[in-house]
């Protein structure tokens, strides 16, 4: 089963997704909460695999929340954030505290359902292009630099030119198709980036390539990954 907590402050809106996930198979609504403070209190007292986090609430909001979870060592917890607006100003900042990814409140039933089993399996979600777009549109320019990004050493030439290619919206498929590799591959060149950067997720493996100046907003592929290791 697939534990999840609702976090939002309107009570209706919390009812509504827990009637949806309680009436999975693989899941139930093990608790819910109307501000950040009371989600961080309501995560430790139940233990659930996946938050459901709304980013603007009151007390605390769903950004802080985050962080002070991931701060208290709740790594391998999913969150979920739930926004308006697809570019919601806070989204990049609730990226950077460390959610997992982000739905839009609006969504039909079925993708926020997927959605918690796609944060439950681990991994992030977050639209290639919607990746992009948000990173552009927050990521600061980074101050000029005489050498190589921090960490970028430790990348073989195929890991770098992955992640260049995640931090430009490419999926898995199409960054294989453009590497002349299998997708196995491409998962595994991916795996060994977090790894190596020791990153939680393929979006904080976005993030990291533009604040690092790997990879600047609105270059065209060919400038990208110029810097020599």
């Amino acid at each position: 089963m697939i534990n999840v907590l609702i976090a939002d402050d309107q009570e209706l809106l919390r009812d509504g997704l827990s009637v949806i996930l309680d009436a999975q198979d693989d899941m139930e609504v093990v608790g819910q909460a109307a501000d950040g403070r009371e989600a961080i209190e309501r995560v430790r007292e139940t233990m659930p695999d996946v938050v459901l986090m709304d980013v603007r609430m009151p007390v605390m909001d769903g950004i802080e929340a985050t962080r002070q979870l991931r701060a208290a060592g709740f790594e391998r917890l999913g969150i979920l954030m739930l926004t308006t607006f697809d570019l919601d100003e806070y989204v990049y900042e609730a990226l950077r505290a460390g959610a997992s990814g982000f739905l839009l409140k609006d969504v039909p039933r079925a993708t926020v359902v997927e959605g918690v089993r796609t944060i439950a399996a681990g991994e992030s979600l977050l639209a290639p292009a919607i990746t992009r777009r948000l990173i552009e549109r927050y990521a600061s320019e980074p101050p000029g630099r005489a050498g190589p990004p921090p960490g970028l050493e430790l990348l073989s030439p195929r890991e770098r030119d992955t992640v260049i290619r995640l931090a430009r919206g490419r999926s898995n498929a199409e960054i294989a198709g453009e590497l002349v590799l299998s997708e196995a591959t491409v998962k595994t060149h991916v795996a060994a980036v977090l790894r190596k950067l020791e990153l939680r997720d393929r979006t904080q493996a976005v993030i990291w390539a533009y604040e690092t100046g790997l990879v600047r907003p609105g270059e065209s592929d060919s400038l990208v990954g110029s810097y020599e290791t």
